[in-house]
């Protein structure tokens, strides 16, 4: 299965919360979207790792996936070497997606930003021929996708790009509602943590409406990019239906 665009998390929630905005817009365009979670979240004070598998698969049908898939690697603890690059230049390779959307390069979690550098690398030495993968047993084609753009998670980043989400975002946060564990909830009996504030929410809207703000919509997602942008001639930037 071919994807154009993988949104890859360091932990199940962090697409969800970071660009299902944008996901939601090139799936209501026919196009194939799907989510690589990096670990099973099992450091979370919250919730289980059983748990994280049944609410990543709920959000997975609100977004009308084509795939979604958990790396297993260990939570809090992964390294940007080359055992986890390469097991990500598999899921590249065997996904082939034009378009990379990756944790941000930093951020208050430790995880985001160690993600977000390991999925960036990885990205780049898909591409290479020298490095020799298989999958189930037949060799696979080398593949680089054409961009990786890193979504602002918790710290506010200034964004190279945003993404008029305004006609998606209330399924964003009807997706992000399936993580019923890690939001804010009277009846869960559990801790109360970072993200479970009653507020955290409200958080998440007001960030959109700001970045919206900026281009002239209700709602916006903001990316960064280390690479430039460009485009074929300027009318690709006040007429977004061309590209």
């Amino acid at each position: 299965m071919k994807l154009h665009i993988l949104a890859i998390g360091a932990h199940p929630d962090d697409v969800e919360l970071g660009c299902t905005g944008t996901l939601i817009n090139h799936i209501q365009k026919g196009q194939k979207a799907g989510i690589l979670d990096l670990t099973e979240g099992e450091l979370g004070s919250r919730g289980s790792v059983e748990s994280r598998y049944e609410e990543a698969a709920a959000s997975a049908g609100v977004l009308g996936l084509s795939m979604r898939t958990n790396l297993q690697m260990a939570d809090g603890f992964f390294q940007n070497n080359k055992e986890h690059q390469l097991k990500i230049i598999r899921m590249l390779r065997r996904f082939q997606p034009d378009i990379v959307l990756a944790n941000a390069l930093a951020d208050r979690h430790p995880d985001h930003g160690r993600a977000g550098r390991l999925i960036a690398d990885a990205c780049f030495f898909s591409g290479l021929r020298k490095i020799e993968t298989d999958w189930e047993g037949e060799a696979q084609l080398p593949w680089r996708p054409k961009k990786v753009f890193h979504y602002i998670q918790d710290r506010f980043t200034e964004p190279d790009l945003i993404v008029d989400i305004s006609g998606s975002f209330e399924q964003k946060m009807k997706a992000i509602s399936c993580f019923k564990t890690q939001f804010f909830n009277d009846d869960s009996g559990q801790p109360e943590t970072y993200i479970s504030n009653p507020g955290f929410l409200d958080k998440i809207r007001n960030r959109a409406s700001q970045l919206g703000h900026r281009i002239g919509v209700a709602y916006g997602e903001g990316f960064t990019v280390e690479s430039r942008l460009g485009v074929s001639d300027l009318d690709q930037l006040i007429y977004p239906d061309l590209v």
